[in-house]
């Protein structure tokens, strides 16, 4: 049996009929300043794509050196976060794993366009060049721009989960968290819950989502019910006549959107979680003055640093190019969930959630 051989930049260049030199400005990101059209570009970034080619990220180290800078960018506003933010915890771990392997952070906030949209790219050249590497973030992504670092050979890690050739990621296992979720709803007696999510549908939601759908069929409970809302649309008939439909859970997707049918709730006398059991898919802000949901923690803190761990891991060459990791979540108390119907209350003080 032949081995099969992994591709190399002669084969790039072979199939999108260039030059090796000039495979090799694309891949090292020089090819904008040399004057590559950018038609020229897309084609030999094609053929990395079709030949599933991974730059050599340890000899581009050692042949440029490193300066013991990382890079951290994100496609969206991000920059600076208050101690509530979303982000908050997922920077602080970035910090805490650069401090301790004696790295410095960069943030690359100049790649913002007026339109508020960020682009790597939106000089005409990689702007992330200026680190070793890079850890991105955040909600929006632009995988066009990534799999030009890619096939760059452009050391950097996604937190979040990507799907694209040769990009690395840690991301939370959403899936495993939502199944046990599903899990302990079913083991408290209910038979029809509820997702419901709202019209922002990014990787972690539909991820949210598809570990739903699985729990409940690999559980044999018919009554999985999906509502995508709007928020503003959601009144008080609206939940009775969920309750009315026989619903005795929801699972949530975010915090926010849990609140708001709390308060519904309260305002018809619907009494969670005896009446009502919920649980939220994300926790609240840190320093939000009370989380009364059962909820699963996404690790933010832990993926910043297993996001620095893993571009030194790469930079060293210790790990390959398609590298990834998945975090587990923690499970959500009781603090909202109760038997199906009328059982008595776990946490009575807390039977109204306003």
């Amino acid at each position: 049996m032949v081995k099969k051989t992994k591709p190399v930049q002669r084969d790039i260049a072979r199939i999108a009929e260039v030059s090796q030199a000039v495979v090799s400005m694309v891949v090292n990101g020089k090819a904008d300043e040399n004057g590559i059209p950018e038609t020229t570009q897309a084609r030999i970034r094609a053929a990395i794509r079709d030949l599933g080619y991974m730059p050599n990220v340890a000899a581009r180290s050692l042949r440029g050196g490193r300066n013991g800078l990382i890079g951290v960018h994100t496609f969206e506003r991000v920059f600076p976060v208050n101690s509530d933010d979303y982000y908050n915890e997922f920077l602080i771990g970035i910090e805490e794993e650069a401090v301790e392997l004696g790295q410095d952070l960069v943030l690359f906030a100049s790649t913002q366009a007026l339109d508020g949209t960020r682009s790597i790219y939106g000089t005409g050249s990689n702007r992330l060049s200026l680190a070793d590497g890079a850890v991105i973030l955040g909600i929006e992504k632009n995988d066009e721009e990534l799999e030009r670092l890619a096939a760059e050979g452009f050391p950097f890690v996604f937190i979040g989960r990507r799907d694209v050739p040769g990009v690395p990621y840690v991301t939370a296992n959403y899936f495993e968290a939502v199944g046990t979720v599903v899990g302990t709803l079913v083991n408290h007696g209910h038979q029809t819950i509820a997702y419901v999510g709202t019209s922002l549908r990014k990787n972690p939601q539909e991820e949210r989502r598809a570990g739903f759908h699985e729990a409940m069929a690999s559980l044999g409970v018919p009554s999985a019910q999906e509502l995508i809302v709007e928020p503003r649309s959601l009144t008080e008939a609206w939940l009775l006549a969920l309750l009315d439909a026989g619903t005795t859970a929801l699972v949530i997707e975010d915090h926010d959107l849990a609140t708001l049918i709390g308060g519904l709730a309260h305002a018809v006398d619907v009494v969670i979680p005896g009446r009502l059991s919920v649980v939220v898919l994300d926790g609240a802000p840190r320093a939000s003055a009370a989380n009364p949901w059962s909820h699963i923690t996404v690790p933010r803190r832990e993926l910043g640093r297993r996001a620095v761990a893993a571009l030194i891991g790469l930079l060293d060459g210790r790990i390959a190019a398609d590298h990834f990791e998945v975090v587990p979540c923690q499970q959500p108390l009781l603090t909202t969930i109760a038997r199906a119907h009328d059982a008595p209350q776990l946490h009575p003080t807390l039977d109204r959630v306003r």
